[in-house]
């Protein structure tokens, strides 16, 4: 651990000393220096020279600096960017580069050998043709692809293996001796050896053979690994699991307020373990409500800096694939000490808030407390005491439903007041895929939303903005959840686009206000064209994520917002509750403040990372047990909706959500085209149009589990 402290205490120096050097290179009184006038400037002892002098070469690598022919340091020109290579099945590529509204475009033959997941120096090219600038790699700064998870091919005297992700854009040699006695149709994992170049293919070694492609619960393994989910805890990690106390210590109780005996809940799924969120809600003397919101203390048995917490750290988030979970804490700390079991005593952050009849919260505290839930609830007994009013549910918690009936009331109330500033609320199909003891899928099931899931979103909701409002007048590091405005350019496509249907919304300038798409959904409900304006709607807006700066938060139309009610399975909620801590009981000085300011960035820009990567995971294991679902179904028909067009043809999504493509090769007595102005598929001679949001009736040509992939075609009797 001295030597891991050391180490990062040496990363941390680089770091700042980094930004100094970019610092100066950019300020206007900058007069370009070589590497030894660089360094008397900037007080470097002779000791550390040869350590500056690597972190010069670094910066240049990365594109942060360059060199004029004497040798000096400069800004880097404007027309060269460092950033992360995305691959293509058909050999382009895009680079994703911080601070840029869009991907830069890679043309298949500007690649410069570059992998999936590289980080790249890429130059721009000039007079780019369309709407995306192109550019070209001209550096490979570090490799990101280590392993490639794919299925075995065996040929005479050596073997290759076809990537899972298309993203790869080729296949791996393998030579027979580092095939670990692969055979085909295995599913393995490779470390890349080689990456190739024009004339040769990149080569690896098979690390391990993960099964055959049809044994059951390869098909997850396999994504798994490929997004290297890390499955298992280390040694150390366990070791401090194991000396958590099961129950909570009296030492801890100190200083804590007791809450033990007022009336709370939690809701939750029926299969849920990890209750890390409790409610109370009651009326004070003034008629006020009087809403408790009480989240499980982790942090107080996650340590800064030990070995749990950097394995938590690492992994960002819980991953909740298809038929398991991958924690970010083992599981005798989420579903043991950290979950608000029903009856036991358990240490809790309370965001104990008093709200009026017009959904303002007017008072708050947050604090420290000792709490004991009453019952654990399912989203679904909830649903039958408010909704269906169930008589024998409403009698087997008699005792409860006052509090369910008030809670159910508040929640319309900030659910109103949300509205009213224009939060945008979509609500697009979700679904639950069931699988039997082999992990085949059984039944897909759309999950709705109900009262019960609403109220604790409510909840959550408003606790998550006192939070952060609260921590951004306090003016301390914190870690906000950030949804930036959309791009100007998508907002005016889609302005166009609406017009034709007869809408409009109000921009000032290229902006828009949440309200003015709030409106907009509100009108197209019901409609035929709700599915196709909402869809585009939404992509029209920015993914959310974390940062250090409270910039708003776009779709809920607030200016504060935070994650602090799920700390068992996402990593900043746990570092929120740190700080929150250190604020409570007088630790924040000047020291800790500084630690904060150099931590937290970094905090927030790998987990949002993290949360990428297991939304991807998330996506890849649906798609391919909705595709094993649809094998059982193929020559079926079915009448679903157009959710997405593009050149290579139409997807459809049925009403169990599984989504299938029409590939336009299949589309016959016509050459059909994509329009991409009107987001239709047109037909050049006859005019017949297939358009987003439309209903059309198909029938289900073939599945591909591996893949992920349904292709659906059109009866022929509709295409007469």
């Amino acid at each position: 651990m001295d030597f891991e402290r050391a180490l990062r205490k040496q990363n941390a120096e680089d770091k700042r000393r980094s930004e100094l050097i970019c610092e100066l290179v950019s300020d206007a009184m900058y007069i370009p220096m070589k590497e030894k006038e660089m360094a008397a400037f900037m007080q470097v002892s002779k000791e550390e020279r040869e350590d500056f002098r690597r972190l010069l070469q670094v910066l240049v690598s990365e594109g942060r600096l360059q060199t004029t022919t004497q040798g000096k340091y400069i800004k880097p020109q404007d027309n060269r960017h460092t950033g992360i290579y995305s691959g293509t099945a058909r050999g382009f590529g895009f680079v994703e580069v911080e601070g840029m509204e869009q991907d830069l475009y890679i043309p298949e033959d500007r690649r410069g050998g570059a992998f999936h997941q590289d980080r790249v120096l890429v130059e721009l090219m000039p007079g780019s043709q369309g709407r995306r600038q192109e550019a070209c790699v001209v550096k490979i700064l570090e490799r990101g692809m280590k392993q490639v998870v794919g299925t075995w091919e065996s040929c005479d005297n050596f073997g290759f293996v076809i990537p899972d992700s298309n993203k790869v854009g080729t296949d791996i040699f393998v030579p027979l001796e580092r095939s670990k006695g692969a055979v085909t149709g295995h599913k393995v994992v490779v470390e890349l050896t080689s990456y190739g170049d024009e004339r040769h293919k990149p080569e690896g070694k098979v690390t391990k053979i993960l099964g055959h492609i049809n044994d059951p619960g390869v098909d997850i393994l396999s994504v798994v690994n490929r997004f290297e989910l890390p499955v298992e805890f280390g040694e150390k990690v366990l070791h401090q699991t194991d000396r958590v106390p099961e129950q909570v210590q009296e030492s801890d109780r100190q200083g804590r307020l007791d809450l033990t005996g007022l009336q709370m809940v939690t809701i939750d799924g029926e299969d849920a373990k990890d209750l890390d969120d409790a409610v109370s809600l009651h009326l004070d003397e003034a008629g006020r409500y009087r809403l408790g919101v009480h989240i499980a203390d982790v942090s107080n048995y996650v340590q800064e800096n030990s070995a749990l917490d950097w394995e938590a750290l690492k992994r960002g988030t819980s991953v909740y694939l298809v038929d398991r979970v991958i924690p970010m804490l083992p599981h005798k700390l989420s579903n043991g000490i950290c979950s608000l079991n029903q009856g036991v005593d358990r240490l809790s952050l309370s965001c104990l808030m008093t709200i009026d009849h017009k959904g303002e919260v007017t008072d708050y505290e947050i604090v420290e407390t000792v709490i004991r839930v009453d019952r654990r609830m399912s989203y679904t007994s909830v649903k039958k005491i408010l909704e269906d009013k169930d008589e024998e549910e409403r009698r087997k918690y008699a005792e409860l439903v006052p509090m369910f009936e008030l809670m159910e009331e508040l929640a319309t109330l900030l659910r109103k007041r949300r509205h009213k500033r224009g939060a945008v609320d979509f609500d697009f199909a979700e679904s639950k895929i069931l699988l039997d003891g082999e992990g085949h899928p059984t039944e897909i099931k759309p999950y709705e939303r109900n009262v019960a899931t609403k109220i604790i979103e409510d909840f959550m909701l408003i606790a998550n903005e006192t939070v952060a409002q609260h921590f951004f007048w306090l003016d301390l590091p914190f870690v906000y959840r950030t949804h930036e405005k959309p791009d100007p350019e998508k907002i005016m496509k889609l302005s166009a686009f609406i017009h034709n249907f007869g809408y409009r919304v109000k921009l000032t300038g290229e902006e828009i206000h949440p309200k003015e798409l709030q409106k907009l959904l509100d009108k197209i409900a019901d409609t035929e064209e709700e599915m196709l304006i909402s869809r585009l709607t939404l992509r029209s807006m920015k993914r959310a994520r974390y940062t250090v700066e409270c910039s708003g938060h776009f779709g809920l139309a607030c200016q504060y917002y935070c994650h602090f009610t799920s700390p068992i399975r996402r990593y900043p909620d746990l570092q929120i509750h740190r700080i929150i801590k250190d604020q409570l009981r007088g630790r924040l000085h000047e020291e800790r403040i500084v630690h904060y300011t150099e931590r937290l960035p970094e905090v927030a820009k790998h987990s949002s990372k993290m949360e990428r990567r297991a939304d991807e995971a998330e996506r890849e294991t649906d798609k391919m047990k909705k595709a094993e679902y649809m094998e059982a179904h193929i020559g079926e028909i079915y009448e679903g909706v157009i959710s997405s067009i593009t050149q290579w043809g139409i997807y459809v999504e049925l009403p169990n959500t599984v989504e299938g493509l029409i590939h336009v090769s299949t589309l016959e007595g016509d050459f059909f085209y994509y329009n991409e102005e009107t987001y239709e598929m047109v037909g050049r001679d006859s005019g017949k149009t297939f358009k987003l949001g439309q209903r059309i009736t198909i029938q289900v040509k073939g599945a591909d589990r591996l893949a992920g992939a349904v292709d659906f075609m059109l009866p022929e009797d509709i295409m007469e």
